[in-house]
C-alpha cells in the first residue's frame, strides 16, 4: 500500500507539472516554435536569441570554453582563479565602481569559472540593457588583474580549502575524485589547488585570460524583452574589436583504467561514516545519455522511489539518505552513489549499495519502475524552464551539446522511447560493481572497513 500511494502522489504532482506546462513541451501551437534563434555574429560569437516580451527584463547567459579542461596541468586553479577576478576591476572600473554601477539600477552580474567553461550571467531591466552590456564586456574584454586583487583572492581561496579541510564530505569527495580520474583535469582537487596558488603571477592570469577568452569561445543566451535587431547591434558596439583567442586546449592526461575495487580508508574521529563508491560515467554527448538517466532514477536518483532508498532506508534503517548519480559532463563525468551511516553499518551499507548495482546489472526492471521514472522525468522537465535565467541555461547547453533548438518537444520523446532492455544494456555497460572505488571517512576501528 505504501508504494501504491507514493506512485499515487507521484503522477498527481506530474499531472499538475504537465498541465500548467504542457505548452512548452508538447500540443500546443506554441510548442512547434524552437526554442529560441541561433545567430553567428561577424567575430564568432554564437547567439542564442529566446525574445519574451511579457515582462520588461532582459537575462543573459554566457559560457567561454576557459574552464580548468584548458588550463595548463602545472597551474591547478589558474582557470577558476582567473574567472573570480574578472570581476574585481578593468581598466576603466575598480571593483567597487563595478559592484555600484549594476546595484545602482537593481540589476545582478556575475562570473565564475568551471571544469568546462567559464561562465557569466547578466540580468537587468530592458531600459538598462546598454549599461549591462557595457559592464559586461568590460570585465570580459578588460580585467586588470591588480596585484592587491590578486593577493586577496588567493588569501581568500586558501583560506576557503582550510576551513573545509575538516568537513568529512569534503575529505571523501577529494579522495573520490583523484583515485577516480588520477592526473585528468577532473582529477584536480583542493590540495593540487592550494600548493599551486601562491606561486600564482599576474603573468599567469593574463596570459591565461589572453588565450581562451574571445569571441570565437564564448556563447551567449540572451531571453527577454529584446529583439534580434536590437541585440545585434548591441553586441556589435560593445564586443567590437574582441580579439579572438589563440590558445589551444593542451594535451589532457588519459583517466586511469581499473580493473579491481579498491577501497580507500581514511580515519576520522566521528560517528558517521562518510562513504563515496563509484567510477568513471559518461559523457553527455554519449547516445546512451537519456537510458542512463532513466536507469539512474530508478537505481539512485529518485529520491524516495529509489531502489537505494527503498533498500538501505525504508528497509534496514542504515541512513537517512542514500543516492546515485552520473555527471555527464563534455567529457565523462564520475559514476557515484553517496551515504553517510553509522560507522558500525558502513559495511553493510557497501554491500547494499554494490548488491543493488548488481541488480540492475542482471534483471530487467518492472514495468512501474520503468512508468514512474518516465513520468517524474517528463512531467518534471517543464520546470526547469520556468523562469528566463532558466531557458537561457537550456540555451547555452543546447550549443555545447548540440541538441538543437527543439530540444524541450524532443525531449519527452527521448525518455519515453527508453525500454527495459535499454536500461539492461546500459546498466551492463555503463555500472561496474566489480571496478568501483570505495572511499570510506570513519573511525576506522569502528568501521571496520573490508
Amino acid at each position: 500500500m505504501r508504494n501504491k500511494n507514493r506512485t499515487l502522489i507521484r503522477y498527481g504532482i506530474c499531472a499538475i507539472v504537465l498541465a500548467a506546462f504542457l505548452p512548452l513541451v508538447q500540443g500546443a501551437p506554441a510548442a512547434a516554435k524552437p526554442l529560441g534563434k541561433r545567430i553567428v555574429l561577424d567575430n564568432g560569437m554564437v547567439l542564442l536569441l529566446a525574445e519574451k516580451h511579457d515582462l520588461p527584463v532582459v537575462t543573459v547567459n554566457m559560457v567561454i570554453k576557459a574552464g580548468s579542461m584548458v588550463e595548463p596541468a602545472d597551474k591547478p586553479g589558474l582557470a577558476s582563479l582567473t574567472a573570480s577576478l574578472l570581476m574585481q576591476g578593468t581598466a576603466r572600473r575598480s571593483a567597487t565602481q563595478i559592484s555600484s554601477e549594476i546595484d545602482f539600477v537593481g540589476g545582478s552580474l556575475s562570473v565564475s569559472g568551471g571544469s568546462d567553461f567559464a561562465s557569466a550571467g547578466l540580468r537587468v531591466l530592458r531600459k538598462d540593457l546598454r549599461l549591462g552590456l557595457d559592464l559586461l564586456s568590460d570585465v570580459l574584454r578588460n580585467p586588470a588583474f591588480d596585484q592587491k586583487e590578486i593577493d586577496r583572492k588567493v588569501r581568500e581561496s586558501l583560506a576557503e580549502i582550510r576551513r573545509q579541510k575538516d568537513e568529512p564530505g569534503v575529505i571523501a569527495g577529494e579522495a573520490f575524485t583523484r583515485a577516480v580520474f588520477g592526473s585528468h583535469p577532473y582529477g584536480r582537487t583542493s590540495d593540487d589547488v592550494a600548493a599551486y596558488l601562491p606561486r600564482v603571477k599576474k603573468r599567469d592570469l593574463a596570459e591565461f585570460h589572453g588565450a581562451f577568452y574571445g569571441p570565437d569561445t564564448a556563447i551567449i543566451a540572451v531571453v527577454g524583452d529584446v529583439t534580434e535587431r536590437e541585440i545585434v547591434t548591441l553586441l556589435r558596439e560593445y564586443f567590437k574589436g574582441w580579439k579572438r583567442a589563440p590558445g589551444s586546449a593542451p594535451s589532457v592526461a588519459p583517466v586511469p583504467k581499473r580493473e579491481r575495487r579498491d577501497v580507500i580508508a581514511i580515519e576520522k574521529d566521528i560517528t558517521q561514516a562518510n562513504i563515496i563508491l563509484g567510477h568513471v560515467g559518461i559523457s553527455r554527448e554519449d547516445p546512451d545519455y537519456y537510458a542512463v538517466l532513466v536507469m539512474n532514477y530508478i537505481l539512485g536518483g529518485g529520491g524516495f522511489s529509489s531502489r537505494l532508498m527503498d533498500n538501505i532506508r525504508d528497509n534496514r534503517g542504515l541512513a537517512y539518505s542514500v543516492y546515485s548519480s552520473f555527471s555527464a559532463q563534455k567529457e565523462p563525468g564520475a559514476f557515484s552513489a553517496e551515504v553517510q551511516t553509522k560507522n558500525e553499518s558502513a559495511n553493510e551499507a557497501i554491500a547494499e549499495i554494490l548488491k543493488e548495482i548488481g541488480r540492475m546489472r542482471t534483471a530487467p526492471v518492472t514495468d512501474q519502475e520503468l512508468a514512474d521514472a518516465k513520468a517524474y522525468i517528463t512531467g518534471s522537465f517543464p520546470l526547469r524552464m520556468d523562469t528566463s535565467a532558466k531557458i537561457a541555461g537550456i540555451l547555452t547547453a543546447v550549443e555545447i551539446y548540440d541538441l538543437g533548438l527543439d530540444y524541450p518537444q524532443k525531449y519527452p520523446a527521448l525518455i519515453n522511447a527508453v525500454t527495459k532492455e535499454d536500461i539492461l544494456r546500459v546498466a551492463k555497460r555503463h555500472l561496474h560493481p566489480d571496478r568501483v572505488v570505495i572511499v570510506v571517512v570513519a573511525d576506522q576501528a569502528r568501521a571496520k572497513v573490508q
